[in-house]
């Protein structure tokens, strides 16, 4: 008790970080614990070391309680008690823990257990009209009407596009166009004919379909299985764990810049085809050759017409070649 004196000579007439003047008011004191809020001898947790008060924390409220037999060891020196949520019982559990306390911290303490109950409360009803009340949201009416009036259009091109698309589809069936159709994509021409093929009448006329559902199916199993087999290869995956170091991604980046850059080899090699390349100048190599002109007939595209000749010549005669 003698320390409590001291400590509130320092804290309460010098100096204290919790402290909050006011000029119109008394001053206010900023710890958690506090009881009252109040800076004064009764109200301080830091000058009594018998104080208790009450928290919430999520929701649940607690009965702090300090005594001087915890005040060595400052970890364990707030013994936390839960209390019930139902009032009364939280009431008559503080009169239980508190029994032989000062009148002051017991009022006090049930003061502010009611003070949390009441805002706790409240909370509570404002989250549930939170919940009930819709959200409201801006509406624009010229922007509703467009998208309105291009769905509808969107609507429409749709089911033109799709009864034109049935009415050749079945045209096609029908063998309107022919057994070979011009500009027919390859694909559907491919489909029509696989279920023209599909169906063959029988005697009496009944239509008959060939076994593919039994394929579809295998097809279907062994897909089954092979995905069976990924996701089992996937499990077994899942349990295995690898050591990565954190310069890895650097280490890999500075081997593929070192292998664009060119070695020592190609720089020699480059050289040697260079220096035997290079050849002695000329005198006329000194000076500077005029620029090449373009061909005119490059640039115009028009087409080559080659001509040519046939000329009919008679035989020489016995005279002419001694002459020639």
């Amino acid at each position: 008790m003698q320390a409590d004196d001291v400590i509130w000579s320092v804290v309460g007439h010098q100096f204290c970080s919790y402290k909050v003047k006011s000029a119109t008011h008394s001053t206010f004191c900023r710890n958690e614990y506090n009881l009252t809020g109040l800076c004064n001898r009764q109200s301080c947790p830091l000058a009594n070391s018998r104080y208790a008060t009450v928290r919430e924390r999520e929701g649940i409220l607690y009965l702090y309680v300090k005594t001087p037999e915890r005040a060595h060891s400052p970890r364990r020196q707030w013994e936390r008690i839960r209390l019930s949520n139902r009032y009364a019982t939280a009431l008559e559990q503080i009169d239980k823990e508190l029994v032989y306390w000062p009148n002051f911290i017991v009022h006090k303490a049930k003061q502010r257990l009611t003070k949390i109950t009441q805002y706790l409360i409240k909370m509570r009803k404002l989250r549930l009209k939170e919940e009930e009340q819709p959200e409201l949201v801006g509406i624009k009416k010229k922007t509703e009407r467009r998208e309105a009036t291009r769905e509808t259009k969107a609507l429409r091109a749709a089911k033109l596009e799709k009864s034109i698309e049935k009415e050749l589809l079945d045209r096609l069936k029908r063998g309107a166009y022919g057994d070979a159709p011009l500009n027919v994509n390859e694909d559907v021409w491919n489909a029509v004919l696989e279920n023209a093929q599909a169906r063959i009448p029988d005697a009496d006329g009944n239509e008959l379909e060939l076994e593919e559902d039994l394929t579809d199916e295998e097809a279907e199993e062994d897909i089954d299985a092979m995905d069976a087999e990924l996701r089992a290869m996937d499990d077994d995956e899942a349990g295995q764990r690898e050591f990565v170091s954190d310069d890895e991604d650097s280490e890999d980046d500075i081997e593929d810049w070192g292998s664009d850059m060119p070695s020592e080899d190609d720089d020699e090699s480059d050289d040697d085809e260079s220096d035997g390349d290079e050849q002695p100048p000329s005198k006329r190599g000194t000076k500077r050759a005029a620029p090449r002109r373009p061909d005119p007939r490059g640039k115009k595209g028009r087409p080559r017409v080659e001509m040519e000749y046939e000329q009919e010549t008679e035989p020489l005669t016995a005279e002419q070649l001694a002459q020639w």
